[in-house]
C-alpha cells in the first residue's frame, strides 16, 4: 500500500493534466510541487494550472508566498507535509505534482535540512569574500574541508559554493557528511513515482518551444513588470526562475524580445535535461514515455495500485 502518489518529470510533459485526472479518479488532491508556482502573482511564467485544468481537484502548495521572501526546500516539505497528514486524515490520497526534485525528496524523505543561516550575517559575508577572491580560489577553500561537494560543483557556482561553506561553518558538519547520513534515515512515505517523458526526444523540446513563446504571447512581459513594480527584487529566488530571468533583461533593454524567447526556450530545455538526469538516478520510478501527445487516460494503468474508494 502506498501513502501517496508522485507524478513528475521535465516541463511540458502534461503532469498538470494527469494529475488532476488521477486525483479525480482516485478520490485524491493535488499537492504542487514547483518551486515557483508556490509563488502569489506568478501565474504565467510557471505555467500554474488554471481552475478548468484543476477539474474541481482541490490543489494544494500554490501561492503560498510572497515573491519578495526567499522558500526554502526544507519550509516546503514541512508546509506539504501537513497537506499529506491533512489529506490522508479525510481519507483521500495525496497526489504530489510537480518537477522540483529537491521539494519531493524532502518531502518523501523527511529529509533533515542543513541549518539555515540565521541572523548572523555570515552569508553575506561569504558572498563578500566570493567577489572579492573569485570562484576558483573559494573552491579551493571549500576543498580544504569538503573535498567531495567542491569537486562537484563549478568555480562559477556561487550560490552552491556559498552555501556548503556556510554550513561548514555553521554546524561543523560538511554538507556531504550531513547528505550521507540523511539518505541512511529510513523514509517518511513510501510512494509510486511516475515519471513522465516523450519517447522523441525532440517531440518533448518542440513542446517546450511552444510554451515558452505562448507565455510570452499570454502577457508574461506583464507579469513580470507587475513584479518588479510591486518591489520583487532582481536578485531575489523568484526572479531567478526561468522566464523571469529573462524577461526583466528585456525590460531593461538588455535584450530584445525575440532574444528573451530564444533564451527562456533554450534554458528551458536544459532544465528539463537536468530533470530527466536525476530521474533516471531512481530506479523505482514508473516511467510514462508519451508518443506524441500525452494520453491522460494512461491514469487507468495504474490506478488498481491505489484501493481507495472512488467518488
Amino acid at each position: 500500500m502506498y501513502d501517496l502518489l508522485v507524478i513528475t518529470g521535465p516541463t511540458a510533459t502534461g503532469k498538470t493534466a494527469l494529475g488532476a485526472e488521477a486525483a479525480r479518479m482516485l478520490n485524491g488532491e493535488v499537492i504542487s510541487a514547483d518551486s515557483m508556482q508556490i509563488y502569489r502573482g506568478m501565474d504565467i511564467g510557471t505555467a500554474k494550472p488554471t481552475p478548468e485544468e484543476m477539474r474541481g481537484v482541490p490543489h494544494h502548495m500554490l501561492d503560498v508566498a510572497d515573491p519578495r521572501e526567499d522558500f526554502s526546500a526544507a519550509r516546503y516539505a514541512e508546509m506539504a507535509a501537513a497537506c499529506v497528514e491533512d489529506i490522508r486524515s479525510r481519507g483521500k490520497l495525496p497526489v504530489v505534482v510537480g518537477g522540483t526534485g529537491l521539494y519531493i525528496q524532502g518531502l518523501l524523505r523527511g529529509t533533515e535540512f542543513a541549518a539555515a543561516p540565521g541572523d548572523s550575517g555570515l552569508r553575506e559575508e561569504l558572498e563578500a569574500e566570493y567577489d572579492r577572491e573569485g570562484g576558483e580560489a573559494f573552491r579551493e577553500k571549500l576543498r580544504a574541508v569538503d573535498p567531495e561537494r567542491a569537486e562537484k560543483l563549478a568555480p562559477g557556482d556561487k550560490k552552491r559554493l556559498v552555501r556548503a561553506m556556510e554550513v561548514f561553518l555553521l554546524t561543523g558538519e560538511t554538507i556531504t557528511d550531513h547528505d550521507a547520513r540523511s539518505r541512511s534515515v529510513p523514509p517518511r512515505y513510501t510512494a509510486m513515482t511516475l515519471a513522465l517523458d516523450f519517447r522523441d526526444r525532440e517531440t518533448l523540446y518542440e513542446r517546450i518551444d511552444r510554451r515558452a513563446a505562448r507565455m510570452f504571447e499570454d502577457g508574461l512581459a506583464e507579469e513580470v513588470r507587475g513584479l518588479l513594480d510591486a518591489g520583487v527584487p532582481l536578485e531575489g529566488t523568484a526572479m531567478q526562475a526561468i522566464g523571469y530571468k529573462e524577461t526583466a533583461a528585456y525590460l531593461r533593454g538588455e535584450c530584445s524580445l525575440a532574444e528573451a524567447v530564444e533564451l527562456v526556450q533554450r534554458r528551458s530545455r536544459q532544465y528539463a535535461k537536468r530533470q530527466l538526469t536525476w530521474l533516471r538516478r531512481d530506479g523505482s520510478v514508473r516511467w510514462i514515455r508519451w508518443e506524441k501527445e500525452p494520453d491522460i487516460r494512461s491514469v487507468r494503468q495504474f490506478s488498481t495500485d491505489f484501493p481507495v474508494e472512488r467518488p
